[in-house]
């Protein structure tokens, strides 16, 4: 199993709306990160991801992009398609993406302009079309959201297939995960929880005729170096329903422990995620490597 670690650009971490986005690029590649991944927030200070990353794209030669997540409900399947395949080419095939419903908070869900109970069949129906859009020279579709006549993006990514990761800790998202995704990059979970969920995951899978890599299992793990954030914790008790030291890791030790614990049920791409602001990312960065990146020659 090879184990990669990556980074997660979060909310918290560029809270400045990406002024030294450029100084955590830099420091992620030179320090032999795997990938960078950026969140979205349509309504808050963190900056556009598929932006982030075609900056993040031209000033690296080997660190990966991915979103964590790009909401895909309330997006044109053909406009997203030619983003997406237009970073993988630019990039030589770096492109990670990774989709989600979408957080539930009204400001957000104004920006999509979709209804919570529409959130899930918009999703069903516009992922196997980006997928037809990725890999087919026309696409023809008459379902009950989007119709196209011979419609194609032109030029297609570089990696046939783009995978596509999915997020999501609830039984009908890992359901869905088995039966459209690539892979599995969920959030705010222990390493007991995702490895019950990988059951499901891989079962859904099963039952519709696939298999998923079996490195294509990860999380991201959010940490602060020094205390618990107090009012980020409260809100993600209300939020999420789960206890925030069962789900945020303190210091970087106990950061590399939770690592090893994902690593021990199975799960390679790990994406640490700062929840405090950071002065400098090149010392940042600097010290996350010689605590953590030994970990990527782990094989099992």
């Amino acid at each position: 199993m090879k184990t990669r670690i990556g980074f997660g650009a979060g909310t918290a971490g560029l809270a400045d709306g990406g002024a030294r986005f450029g100084e955590l690029v830099d420091a992620l590649e030179r320090n032999g990160f795997d990938s960078v991944w950026c969140s979205e927030r349509a309504t808050g200070a963190t900056p556009d991801p598929i932006a982030a990353l075609a900056f993040a794209a031209g000033r690296t030669r080997k660190l990966k992009l991915g979103t964590s997540v790009q909401v895909l409900p309330g997006r044109n399947p053909v406009l997203l398609a030619k983003q997406w395949a237009t970073l993988d080419r630019l990039s030589g095939g770096r492109a990670l993406p990774a989709f989600g419903l979408g957080v539930a908070e009204p400001m957000e869900q104004q920006a999509f302009g979709v209804a919570r109970e529409e959130r899930a069949p918009l999703f069903d129906e516009a992922l196997p079309l980006l997928r037809r859009l990725w890999s087919e020279d026309t696409v023809d579709h008459d379902g009950p959201r989007y119709h196209y006549d011979g419609v194609s993006i032109g030029a297609k990514p570089v990696q046939q297939p783009l995978d596509v990761w999915l997020g999501g800790r609830v039984f009908s998202e890992l359901r869905r995960v088995g039966r459209l995704g690539d892979g599995w990059l969920p959030s705010f979970c222990t390493p007991a929880v995702v490895a019950e969920g990988r059951v499901v995951v891989e079962k859904a899978a099963a039952d519709a005729g696939r298999v998923i890599d079996p490195e294509h299992f990860g999380a991201m793990v959010f940490y602060a170096r020094t205390e618990m954030p107090s009012e980020y914790a409260r809100a993600l008790a209300q939020r999420r329903g789960v206890d925030p030291d069962e789900v945020i890791t303190v210091g970087l030790d106990a950061l590399r422990a939770r690592l090893e614990d994902f690593i021990a049920v199975g799960f390679s791409k790990l994406v640490p995620v700062p929840l405090q602001p950071v002065e400098s990312w090149d010392e940042e960065l600097d010290t996350l490597a010689d605590a953590l990146l030994d970990l990527q020659l782990t094989t099992a």
